[in-house]
């Protein structure tokens, strides 16, 4: 794929362009005091608080928990299977019933079939992103990025992760983080942007988990006091800033980060409580429950975003893999191109539905048998789909244009199909959905009216979210 090359001043000009493109399209009436010539110091230093523009929406979700596909899984293998396609088109698997008539998935999903009815499938979404980095933050934001450039890099003029903008508009009203983000910062060349607070300040980066789950000797070393060091001496903020430099260097912070001081006070509030702690300790399970979730990282990772959403952490980001991969039949995402002599036909049903079969619907009926499913918005998703047309590898390529998106529980309507693609699975056929659209939906579900704006470094008015709730899909 010839992808347009762009300079580095033409990308940090490109993002400026679109803050001001941004910024021209809000109602100029509604910066008042609050824009420009109300700018104060502390607004500088860090991040502004939001503005509510219409009622609280009726939202049923107290968590969300987001399942990020990185790599690009294919709608059209798993949720939006084409049997009546032709030949290079159709999928090498066979099509299965599911718990919702009419509806298939693939052979190789037997189990999540079953818990279909409780899932929503929204089937026309659709984008412009080729590339991984772009399409990763446009998927992690709900926001497109102002150029599709695999070069993409973090940038303060760029939105931020969804769990930071619930952290600032909706935190958590405990000791628990409101945003826990594991257990890798994804990258594909260089880090996809998206995944921290960015203008919104420090305060609101996600708690950064790197640790692996599934190791035997899991444990949060960033969360853990020193032997030698009591909380009174914890208190001495010299002392609170060298055990936590490990945390912040792993977000690339720089000494003008905005919140810093927030985040450390935070930080050192969790230190201090054993609910937190208790949260984050997976032995606290029995072995067949830790079983049933499968003992890969994934796996693991799945189980701690449950007990995460059970101890009242408000947002989840749990990523499949930490890039796009697509080569290997035992690590790695699911950029299933068919490089280097791989087949995806292989590489699918031997690594990436094998966990998929076991973590979804283990997640889901987990939630439901702890009365926690109504109240926890499960989102399963990747940057895009696959293309319809079988590549010469006998695999497919990336393909923003149409694609599926899953989300159950947290007042979703289970069995629910909102839009439909074509009949090779190429473009929305009908009620086409944009990110935007996602990101409204999952915040209505919270209660947060996706209206709500916050502001730029350089306080001006952004909405959360740039699109509307998908109704349909409500319950």
């Amino acid at each position: 794929m010839n992808r347009p090359q762009y300079n580095q001043s033409q990308l940090d000009s490109a993002v400026r362009h679109f803050q001001d493109e941004q910024f021209l399209r809000r109602d100029l009436l509604k910066i008042g005091g609050a824009g420009f010539l109300g700018l104060t110091l502390p607004q500088l230093l860090s991040a502004s608080e939001p503005t509510k523009t219409s009622a609280k929406p009726p939202g049923r979700a107290k968590s969300v928990i987001f399942l990020f596909q990185f790599g690009g899984p294919s709608h059209v293998d798993m949720f939006d299977m084409k049997p009546d396609a032709p030949d290079g088109i159709r999928s090498k698997f066979a099509p299965i019933q599911t718990s919702v008539p009419g509806l298939v998935t693939c052979e190789h999903l037997p189990e999540t079939a079953k818990v279909m009815d409780r899932v929503a499938l929204v089937r026309s979404v659709h984008h412009k992103m080729k590339n991984h980095n772009s399409a990763g933050y446009h998927a992690l934001t709900g926001v497109a990025p102002p150029l599709d450039d695999q070069r993409l890099r973090e940038l303060p003029d760029l939105y931020p992760a969804y769990g930071s903008i619930v952290d600032q508009v909706a935190p958590a009203s405990s000791e628990l983080p409101t945003f826990v983000s594991y257990p890798y910062v994804i990258a594909d060349g260089s880090t996809t942007p998206g995944q921290r607070a960015s203008f919104l300040g420090k305060k609101f980066d996600p708690l950064l988990i790197t640790e692996d789950p599934n190791d035997p000797h899991f444990k949060l070393p960033e969360l853990s006091l020193p032997a030698n060091l009591s909380q009174d001496r914890l208190s001495n903020r010299r002392h609170m800033q060298r055990l936590l430099n490990r945390q912040s260097q792993l977000w690339e912070s720089s000494t003008q980060a905005r919140g810093l001081d927030d985040y450390y006070e935070k930080v050192l509030t969790m230190l201090a409580s054993s609910r937190v702690q208790q949260a984050f300790d997976l032995t606290q399970e029995s072995e067949k429950v830790r079983n049933n979730y499968g003992r890969t990282t994934y796996g693991q990772g799945c189980l701690l975003s449950r007990r995460l959403v059970e101890a009242g952490v408000k947002f989840v980001n749990v990523y499949f893999s930490k890039g796009i991969g697509g080569q290997s039949t035992s690590s790695g995402g699911w950029d299933t191109h068919g490089f280097n002599n791989t087949r995806m036909y292989k590489i699918l049903p031997e690594f990436h539905l094998p966990i998929t079969e076991q973590t979804l619907p283990t997640l889901l009926l987990d939630l439901e048998t702890r009365g926690l499913l109504d109240e926890t918005l499960v989102v399963w998703m990747g940057e895009f789909g696959r293309s319809p047309r079988i590549n010469k590898n006998i695999s497919r390529d990336h393909w923003p244009f149409c694609y599926t998106v899953l989300m159950a529980g947290g007042g979703i309507r289970g069995g629910a199909i909102h839009g439909a693609s074509d009949k090779q699975g190429a473009y929305p056929d009908r009620d086409p959905i944009t990110l935007g659209d996602i990101a409204a939906t999952m915040y209505a579900l919270l209660g947060i009216d996706p209206e709500t704006q916050i502001y730029d470094r350089l306080d001006r008015p952004l909405p959360i979210a740039q699109g509307k709730p998908i109704q349909s899909i409500m319950a």
